[in-house]
């Protein structure tokens, strides 16, 4: 007897965001393996009799290994259950999908991926702003600011993220991007250029403060929160009417 796996995507965590398939999944879900961002009002949607397992992973905090997660998802499964695995934002975008997809293939087990908001695209319509615009910023990228060790990745593509026509989001950048910000500059980018970083997205914690490149070491080093940190920089459009703070 083989169950099924959903993952379903679930955004940034208003669960407001949620999509209809992703609300359909939770509530017919016999087990929800939940992500930590992923957990709070979300998780209303769940079945009352249904096994909420967390398994998220957090920077500088004890989390599940990877290969146990797996594991939870083969033998959840393999009992016939309908499972959910509950990952935040997009779960194709800096989730560890790729890991937890090898093995449920490798165990014979059926799957679908549910996509979702992700934070860039959320703190974006926070702030008010388009993530492109057509004549300045033509090309979007995605990094994670760090590596399994925790510290800058190495072979990054400097002269990709120094382009002055592309906006880059940098996810989990906080405690790196003041490493990072000598190697743009190096590589042609302009202390000048608008930054924005936004933390805790669609929650009742958010935070959105406008700056620039060259500010943002100082500004991310007196953030106390324990709420998601993302950074976006480039030709970054400015709304009618903003602050520096929100």
């Amino acid at each position: 007897m083989s169950g099924f796996v959903s993952f379903v995507s679930s955004g940034p965590g208003d669960p407001e965001l949620l999509t209809v398939k992703a609300v359909k999944r939770l509530e017919a879900a016999d087990a929800v393996l939940f992500d930590d961002l992923s957990s709070g009002p979300i998780l209303a949607h769940a079945r009352p009799d249904a096994d909420l397992v967390g398994v998220g992973k957090r920077a500088g905090r004890p989390s599940p290994k990877q290969d146990h997660v797996s594991r939870l998802l083969v033998d959840y499964a393999r009992s016939g259950a309908k499972v959910v695995r509950l990952k935040s934002g997009d779960s194709g975008v800096f989730g560890r999908l790729e890991e937890e997809l090898t093995a449920l293939r490798t165990a014979g087990i059926a799957y679908e991926i549910i996509p979702g908001v992700t934070a860039a695209s959320a703190a974006a319509a926070a702030a008010g702003i388009p993530l492109t615009r057509r004549l300045t910023a033509r090309r979007l990228q995605f990094i994670t600011g760090h590596d399994v060790t925790g510290g800058l990745p190495e072979h990054m593509n400097l002269q990709a993220l120094a382009d002055p026509e592309a906006t880059t989001v940098v996810y989990m950048g906080k405690r790196t991007f003041a490493a990072l910000l000598p190697l743009l500059a190096e590589a042609g980018l302009p202390n000048t250029t608008p930054a924005l970083v936004a933390l805790g997205i669609s929650t009742p914690a958010q935070e959105l403060h406008r700056a620039t490149v060259a500010e943002l070491p100082s500004l991310l080093a007196h953030i106390d929160s324990p709420a998601p940190v993302l950074i976006l920089y480039g030709p970054l459009a400015e709304p009618e009417e903003t602050s520096t703070s929100e």
